[in-house]
């Protein structure tokens, strides 16, 4: 049956394509059959790092022509591509891990290869911001990725009081050498901010630690090993403090009313006088209520 979904999959693909392909994060039974077929199919595989790629292709008996296009040679290496393409091959892109153009080098490839007038299709696969999101508990549709924080404090300080009243989760990535100072920058700003810190995804010692900012701080000083490894944070978003958005008058006619009468029969006066919504100052009424 495997098979026979890798044959389908190699016989899918189409020369004069571009196709980038995400490789696994650490695990490398996280590889897609299709991106084995792609890779399998290629003709010339365009990577960050030949050795890294050449290990990958080696653990699933992939012989395959590499050449290298990395950050400081990619614009160069888009004219190369292009031939390649022109000529009837198909070229397979990869990074050393995870999908190539995200924080790592491709965007400007699969730019100047479009605009050449070739296919660029993506071949999906293992990520570490959806991996660190599905573990994390984040409830909310839509989320912000920054990427790699910024390497110095000024500009992460900057960058973080923008985040304090977020409303919506925020992934990002942080090194080793840098975590300490990224989360007490954080911990300077949101303290009681609720954080998921998950390191080496995927790997032998992948870990999650989830709390507050002051307590994943507190949990890196005590454990060294804490601080080791490719780091996915994941910034819940900014609690926010209920307030009624009944105006200030409406709530004072309804706090004399319900301090002299039942609830339901304060509200509904209330909502008479000020022509307010009751049931907007019956829950209030309940709010002061639960708050002694």
């Amino acid at each position: 049956m495997i098979q026979k979904h890798h044959q389908k999959a190699c016989d899918s693909l189409s020369a004069q394509t571009l196709y980038v392909v995400a490789t696994p994060i650490g695990n490398l039974a996280d590889i897609t059959l299709r991106a084995l077929a792609v890779l399998k199919t290629a003709d010339i595989i365009c990577a960050e790092d030949t050795r890294v790629t050449a290990q990958l292709l080696s653990a699933y008996g992939i012989q395959g022509k590499l050449i290298s296009v990395r950050e400081h040679n990619e614009q160069h290496m888009a004219d190369k591509i292009i031939r390649y393409l022109s000529d009837g091959l198909m070229v397979a892109q990869v990074s050393d891990a995870g999908t190539p153009a995200v924080c790592d080098p491709g965007a400007k490839l699969a730019q100047r290869v479009r605009q050449a007038g070739y296919k660029v299709v993506p071949v999906v696969g293992a990520s570490a911001v959806m991996g660190a999101l599905s573990a994390a508990g984040v409830s909310e549709p839509n989320f912000y990725f920054n990427g790699f924080l910024p390497p110095k404090s000024g500009e992460r300080q900057k960058l973080l009081a923008k985040w304090a009243e977020a409303d919506y989760p925020i992934v990002m990535f942080e090194t080793p050498h840098r975590i300490e100072a990224a989360l007490a920058d954080m911990a300077a700003l949101f303290p009681e901010r609720e954080l998921v810190l998950a390191r080496e995804i995927t790997k032998t010692f992948e870990t999650f630690l989830s709390g507050t900012v002051s307590e994943i701080q507190t949990a890196l000083q005590a454990d060294s090993n804490q601080t080791r490894g490719e780091m996915v944070l994941v910034l819940h978003p900014a609690v926010k403090e209920k307030s009624s958005d009944l105006p200030e008058h409406a709530q004072n006619v309804m706090k004399v009313l319900a301090d002299e009468l039942p609830t339901k029969q304060a509200a509904d006066l209330a909502a008479k006088i000020t022509g307010e919504s009751k049931k907007v100052l019956y829950d209030l009424a309940l709010t002061w209520k639960n708050q002694g």
